[in-house]
């Protein structure tokens, strides 16, 4: 079942758009594989508080044994992580080094946990009315949720790593085989050991976590974040290389500078100079204008 759905907020940043994008994709599959299932709980962009910190989860999912936590990560180009769990990526035809969302995942797990246990006895019965019950020792998975087009290093990422890191197609996948439902006398036969929740208990976890529910501003507007590249403009001249005698203008295919030596116009939407992405666009601020990169969100002067 759906508790609740990704809250989208206005934003032109590109990187808060990708990242929108690829909780939406998740999202998607979740609810295709899950929606109708009386056994699987989804909350989608669960915040809380906890202890004066701030967490927010993509995807919590609650089932009988336990929780899922899944970051969801926009990831285009080739992803790598080293043997210390040290991640990077490629950002045009650069590497990079980037945060590890396993351990953003892990971090909110903790305080998850801690939360839980803290309110325990608001939560879950006493076992037979005496011994209050934890969730220490419940099922605890998380996962990394990364973009359809990236390609994993499978081969060299540590391989306790490359399990907990899913393309988004095959979260349902991955998530069924973690949570291993199975009827109830099935479960008899194989001597399945796991704690388990009832139906009761696993409803007074979910209405405590909907009813603790961080709420979210109705509309945030982001404002786009480029880090300014100072350099000499770099334009010049397609065919004669002129780097002077060039007039910017606007025409049926966009921005592009006329060339007073040669006569031929030249294009200003060209590869990033930092990171030879070709993902750019040409903004123009009265008379200068600028190369803005989507993927290393640089902001270049052109001309």
């Amino acid at each position: 079942m759906i508790l609740k759905d990704k809250q989208i907020i206005n934003a032109v940043d590109p990187r808060t758009l990708a990242g929108q994008q690829q909780e939406k994709d998740v999202a998607f599959y979740l609810r295709r594989a899950f929606k109708d299932h009386k056994n699987v709980h989804v909350i989608n962009d669960f915040k809380f508080t906890h202890n004066g910190e701030n967490a927010q989860i993509d995807h919590l999912i609650i089932y009988p044994f336990g929780f899922v936590l899944i970051e969801s990560k926009s990831i285009n180009g080739e992803v790598n992580v080293n043997k210390e769990g040290e991640w990077s990526r490629t950002v045009g035809n650069k590497w990079v080094g980037m945060a590890s969302p396993i351990k953003q995942v892990e971090l909110q797990q903790k305080l998850l946990k801690e939360y839980l246990q803290e309110h325990r006895l608001d939560i879950l019965p006493k076992l037979f009315g005496i011994k209050a019950q934890g969730f220490g020792m419940r099922c605890w998975h998380n996962m990394c949720a990364i973009s359809s087009n990236s390609i994993i290093a499978r081969n060299s990422i540590p391989k306790t790593i490359s399990e907990q890191v899913v393309k988004t197609e095959f979260i349902p996948d991955k998530l069924k085989k973690v949570m291993k439902l199975r009827s109830k006398i099935v479960s008899t036969l194989t001597l399945d050991s796991r704690a388990e929740f009832n139906q009761d208990e696993l409803q007074s976890i979910i209405s405590f976590l909907l009813k603790k529910q961080e709420p979210l501003p109705n509309k945030v507007d982001i404002k786009p974040t480029f880090c300014e590249v100072s350099r000499e403009p770099f334009l010049k001249c397609k065919k004669c290389n002129e780097t002077h005698n060039l007039t910017p203008q606007y025409g049926r295919y966009g921005y592009f500078a006329k060339c007073h030596v040669c006569d031929t116009n030249t294009s200003l939407k060209m590869p990033c100079p930092e990171c030879k992405s070709k993902n750019t666009k040409v903004s123009k601020n009265k008379t200068v204008y600028s190369l803005i990169c989507s993927d290393c969100h640089s902001k270049t002067q052109i001309i």
